[in-house]
């Protein structure tokens, strides 16, 4: 990686390192997997080099097909290193914090995770630190190293679930947060047509996993959550 010159520590997590940086003179980001000592050391490299693989595998997949992700220009499986653009954003935890926006965003935020959702990609961890809103009032959305290609309408309800829930706990100010998420989610179907077939399957539509959303709701509250 001679080509990459650090700069500033971005996020050092139990999972990763994030660091900012240039890449051939371009801002660029580099994200390092941290080794988990609790694990067989073989073990370790291999689960961590399939997670690579994986989340390296869709970001790309969903870069060609236009979905709102950064771009990957440079991946390292031995020494567990990914290389990718530096996008100029606020984290959306930040942008709600500072109260400087309208409903269009949440309702781009919703259309954004409604692009993933379309192409059978399941986020799998989906908090307001994981979208990043860019110069142009876009949401990016990144971290996918839980992500999966996924059929089964339970996995994008959960997503959808895990966001509302930190809307709860963490922006109980922000008025109509997930109502707005969701019109937008909905909105982009008909907008654009129902999903096409994704490899291996065809995604549900929005409405079906608007109602899984409910269901799931449904049973938290029965279960005492």
């Amino acid at each position: 990686m001679r080509e990459w010159i650090g700069a500033e520590v971005l996020h050092l997590g139990a999972e990763a390192e994030v660091v900012s940086g240039t890449w051939f003179g371009r801002p660029a980001v580099m994200k390092k997997r941290r080794p988990r000592g609790w694990r067989h050391p073989d073990l370790d490299r291999r689960l961590t080099s399939k997670r690579m693989v994986n989340e390296v595998k869709l970001t790309i997949q969903l870069a060609r097909l236009g979905a709102p992700v950064p771009a990957i220009w440079d991946v390292d499986i031995e020494d567990s290193v990914i290389i990718m653009e530096k996008i100029d954003s606020t984290p959306l935890i930040d942008v709600l914090r500072e109260k400087d926006f309208d409903d269009n965003l949440l309702i781009s935020v919703g259309k954004s995770i409604r692009e993933l959702h379309r192409n059978a990609v399941c986020h799998g961890d989906l908090s307001t630190n994981n979208i990043l809103i860019n110069l142009n009032n876009e949401p990016v959305i990144i971290d996918l190293g839980l992500a999966t290609r996924q059929y089964d309408v339970e996995g994008f309800g959960i997503d959808l679930h895990v966001l509302h829930e930190i809307f709860r706990a963490s922006h109980p100010e922000v008025k109509d947060a997930m109502d707005l998420v969701l019109k937008g989610y909905s909105e982009l179907d008909k907008e654009i047509g129902q999903p096409e077939e994704a490899p291996g399957g065809m995604p549900p539509t929005a409405d079906e996993v608007i109602k899984r959303l409910g269901q799931i709701m449904t049973r938290v509250r029965y279960h005492g959550g």
